[in-house]
């Protein structure tokens, strides 16, 4: 590997500290997803959506966008992309064990579905793909009030078969927003391949709703990092919206209800796990000379500390009370003049 390889992110305007930041928080992602898993085998938590073998992307996209003008739409999956942008461990853990101080929803949706006006994430709702045309929505005010920022929307490859990425892709199309559409293509629909899914590809549709169209090794975190960086200067720039499909692969189960050994082989879940973009990651900050084994170790002693904090934390948080069933379904002025809704 020649030098220009190896220091590819100083190339890309990523000082060193920027890719040590990176690689944290897709170790804090991953180690999250893990920890989840756990707590809900032991019957802490009731469900867990896994993020493993996605982070690379997240994390990278994340990284690129800005967080004090763009407004966020991830999809339930999207853990590396909500910490990198601010979410902290201890906010998660709230949403995984459903408690009353969960930024999210108040513990009234399921973990994934994220929420959080301190940070720009716009709630989303379990029906797959609805974010898209409110990404649409968003990105339309933004040009119309002439406020900098984009409007940042991701999704699987079976949710993009919905209408609703249709009809919010080809309104930004028309409109030129400045939108950024993410696919995050694991492969599978649940159990559902993308063999089975789709007749082309998820990138070629770009051009039947005048966008520009990327595809990228979902894997390959500095490639995501420019892909994006291009998408939004373009959007800033006023050249309209971009659909980006990144290609990855779900190492997880599709979720702790999910057994998917009745639909996949572990010789194909190893076979993909050999391209793990965290690993992948390391191995080139190793080769820049930014890393090493005792770099490695401190790291995961820091994580492994805040997730037992976080843990016992969510853990012993209050839930909602009854009373509070209301709270946030109606306008909190109606609601102290005696429930006298107007």
């Amino acid at each position: 590997m020649s030098i220009g390889q190896i220091f590819k992110h100083r190339a890309l305007g990523l000082t060193d500290d920027a890719v040590l930041g990176i690689y944290r928080n897709m170790m804090r992602a991953r180690k999250f997803d893990e920890r989840s898993v756990l707590l809900q085998r032991s019957g802490k938590i009731a469900f867990h959506v896994s993020g493993i073998g996605q982070e690379a992307a997240q994390v990278a996209a994340a990284t690129a966008l800005h967080t004090d003008e763009d407004v966020f739409l991830p999809y339930y999956r999207d853990y590396g992309f909500v910490l990198t942008v601010g979410m902290t461990m201890r906010e998660l853990m709230l949403s995984v064990f459903a408690k009353a101080e969960d930024p999210n929803s108040g513990g009234r949706q399921m973990p994934g579905h994220f929420g959080c006006k301190r940070l720009n994430i716009v709630t989303g709702s379990s029906p797959v793909t609805t974010q898209v045309p409110h990404a649409a929505g968003i990105a339309l005010t933004k040009k119309m009030r002439g406020e900098p920022g984009v409007s940042w929307v991701t999704f699987g490859e079976g949710s993009s078969n919905q209408g609703d990425f249709h009809e919010g892709s080809n309104f930004a199309g028309v409109h030129k927003l400045p939108m950024i559409l993410m696919c995050q293509n694991n492969q599978y629909a649940i159990s559902v391949p993308t063999s089975r899914q789709l007749g082309g590809r998820v990138v070629d549709r770009a051009k039947g709703y005048g966008m520009e169209g990327v595809r990228v090794d979902g894997n390959d975190v500095l490639e995501v990092y420019r892909v994006v960086s291009e998408a939004r200067s373009r959007a800033m720039q006023g050249e309209g919206p971009t659909l980006i499909e990144a290609m990855m692969y779900r190492l997880s189960p599709h979720s702790t209800s999910d057994d998917d050994m009745l639909y996949r082989t572990k010789e194909e879940v190893e076979e993909n796990r050999a391209k793990d973009g965290l690993p992948r990651f390391r191995q080139y900050l190793t080769e820049c000379g930014l890393w090493d084994d005792g770099k490695e170790a401190a790291l995961q002693k820091d994580i492994m500390a805040e997730i037992n904090d976080a843990t016992q934390y969510a853990d012993q948080a209050p839930y909602a009370l009854p009373e509070d069933a209301l709270k946030h379904v109606y306008h909190e002025q109606a609601r102290r003049e005696g429930g006298q809704w107007q």
